[in-house]
């Protein structure tokens, strides 16, 4: 059973839906694809050194990132050899069917195999955290389970205040404490009250910190240790918050988090608001981690499960949809 379910409207069977939203809402990566990559490839000119430079050159300015660039030129030249391509229009098809080999695995189902399941979401300052713990709020609730929040960012008063008003708003529970308390206690109390009162699912919240602080992410540490005296397995799922406007900076983030508290799964937020969503493919290609939902608004609808098909095709849609 997965714990999040694909509600109406977001069936893997209603793609045209599907597409177009992913298409509206990454306008600006869209257009930074359309620009260096889409442009140069729907030239009806021939397959030579000087195509295959300047795609090079194209991907790294979508924010592939160059180790990714490099992998995916390195798998377009093998099957130019292999499949005898000879123009661009059939290496922009083969650069599509790459892409979605590369972020294929990172759509994957989130498993509930806990009850409650713990999450705790971690990410720096800004990236959307307390914003992506209430609108899981809302949509849990919408599939009507039994939500609990821990507002353990108590170094951040509105982020305790704005947490309330989520959860006020999708019925979900709240455990807080003042600002300025111990945020491994919040932690402890949630799961143990969860744990008591039938809860579906607990979500922590977390101060925002940079990867360089050390303080802040020990703190991450000691939350956790916290959890296993209670359940030794919890948190479940650590959910590290991305914001995809840092761009290849995410890399670095994802790199710090995992190494500090053990990562096992992305969010990637604020999609709709950038043209740096090709580092998407570099977190898919480098950790393994799932995304297990991308941020494309500000509404708590925007909150969308990643589907690797749709993201594609929102980048480098298919002849006849192209602008």
């Amino acid at each position: 059973m997965a714990l999040f379910r694909k509600s109406e409207g977001e069936k893997p069977s209603d793609k045209p839906g599907v597409f177009a939203r992913f298409s509206e809402r990454l306008a600006g990566t869209r257009q930074a694809f359309g620009q260096n990559v889409g442009k140069l490839l729907r030239r009806r000119r021939p397959l030579d050194a000087s195509l295959l430079e300047e795609l090079e050159t194209a991907l790294i300015a979508a924010d592939l990132g160059v180790g990714t660039t490099e992998s995916v030129m390195s798998e377009i030249q093998k099957r130019i050899s292999r499949h005898g391509l000879s123009d661009a229009p059939a290496v922009y098809t083969t650069l599509k069917q790459i892409l979605y080999e590369i972020v294929r695995p990172a759509e994957r189902p989130w498993p509930k195999a806990h009850s409650p399941e713990v999450v705790l979401l971690v990410g720096v300052n800004g990236a959307g955290k307390t914003t992506t713990v209430g609108k899981l709020c809302a949509r849990l609730h919408g599939e009507g389970q039994r939500v609990m929040v821990a507002a353990a960012d108590t170094f951040r008063a509105a982020a305790i205040e704005q947490l309330a008003a989520w959860a006020e708003r999708t019925g979900a529970e709240i455990i807080s404490q003042p600002r300025g308390a111990d945020a491994a206690a919040v932690a402890h109390d949630a799961l143990a009250a969860a744990r008591a009162r039938s809860v579906d699912t607990l979500l922590i919240d977390s101060a925002g910190r940079l990867h360089t602080q050390t303080g802040l992410m020990d703190e991450l540490a000691k939350i956790k240790r916290v959890l296993a005296r209670i359940d030794p397995e919890s948190p479940h799922e650590v959910i590290l918050v991305l914001d995809a406007g840092i761009g290849q900076n995410a890399l670095a983030q994802l790199e710090h988090f995992h190494k500090a508290i053990g990562v096992t799964g992305l969010c990637v937020t604020k999609l709709d608001g950038t043209a740096k969503g090709g580092v998407v493919f570099a977190l898919a290609q480098r950790y393994g981690l799932p995304i297990y939902f991308v941020g494309l608004g500000e509404a708590a609808d925007d909150l969308r499960p990643f589907e690797a098909r749709a993201f594609v095709e929102a980048l480098l849609p298919a002849d006849e949809e192209a602008a």
